[in-house]
């Protein structure tokens, strides 16, 4: 005995799967948000020197989210993940920097000194894990920052974001990092916030220096103006970036220039879409 459609898709059905969507939208719409504050938050605890467009490294790049926070401050960057399918997905949004598949535990295969600075965001707290029986979260750790302190040039910081479960997790990233020859130490921003509290570890290869002020909570007002003035600031000492479709042009040309199969513009091109609800 069949059903008819009516029968098995109710008008009920169908706002629940509404519903779900929206959320999905709304939650996903979240992340991106809280990934992107965060990458700018790490890009101003590295102080890197004002006008230059430095090189870094972006530990757990993903999906490129952060990557492309780092291109539109003008820097050039190097990701690398262990996820296939989140790099995958960083191909198809064709963000504008290199990517590397590999698992940051086992170190960073770069040269010496290659970069001027290196972020992670929100990836640091998995090598905290044992996934299989031959896994030892404090040598891979040490691992990581061990190869790190080498392919960063002298003088130059790496900054990490990263959620830990309790404090034991937190004595072994910074006791690891310290040991392969960095100094620093943690910067937490809004540390009374359970919402918008975050956790910098902040590593310097040039020897002891002052650490950053975290920031701190002002209310929920407050806290938020108090990061766009930050930002603000650091934008008037990069100078004043350059229109969206002009940065896209600009884009599009230099991967043409690299043999990149690239859409041709159109009266599309870098317009501005709509809301969507």
């Amino acid at each position: 005995m069949g059903f008819s459609l009516d029968y098995c898709l109710r008008p009920c059905d169908l706002v629940i799967t509404t519903i779900t969507c929206f959320c999905q939208d709304a939650q996903t719409t979240r992340i991106i948000e809280v990934q992107e504050k965060c990458t700018e938050r790490a890009l101003e605890l590295l102080a890197l020197p004002p006008d230059i467009s430095a090189m870094l490294l972006d530990l757990g790049c993903g999906s490129g989210l952060s990557g492309e926070a780092i291109t539109e401050n003008g820097h050039y960057w190097v990701g690398m993940d262990i996820s296939p399918s989140m790099l995958d997905v960083a191909l198809e949004r064709e963000v504008e920097g290199d990517m590397l598949l590999g698992d940051i535990g086992t170190g960073v295969p770069f040269r010496p000194g290659m970069f001027d600075g290196a972020i992670s965001i929100s990836a640091i707290q998995w090598l905290c894990y044992a996934d299989s029986a031959t896994h030892r979260p404090a040598k891979r750790l040490y691992k990581l920052f061990m190869t790190l302190f080498a392919s960063l040039s002298r003088g130059s910081r790496a900054v990490f974001q990263f959620y830990p479960e309790n404090d034991a997790q937190v004595e072994m990233v910074v006791s690891q990092a310290m040991r392969a020859g960095f100094t620093g130490g943690l910067v937490v921003d809004f540390p009374n916030s359970t919402k918008a509290k975050k956790i910098y570890l902040v590593l310097m290869t040039g020897g002891a220096a002052p650490l950053p002020s975290g920031l701190q909570e002002e209310g929920a007002a407050g806290s938020t103006q108090a990061l766009y003035q930050r930002r603000e600031r650091m934008k008037q000492m990069r100078g004043s970036r350059q229109p969206k479709k002009a940065w896209i042009m600009q884009k599009k040309e230099r991967r043409r220039k690299q043999g990149r199969d690239v859409r041709p513009n159109s009266k599309y091109t870098g317009r501005r879409r709509p809301e969507r609800f």
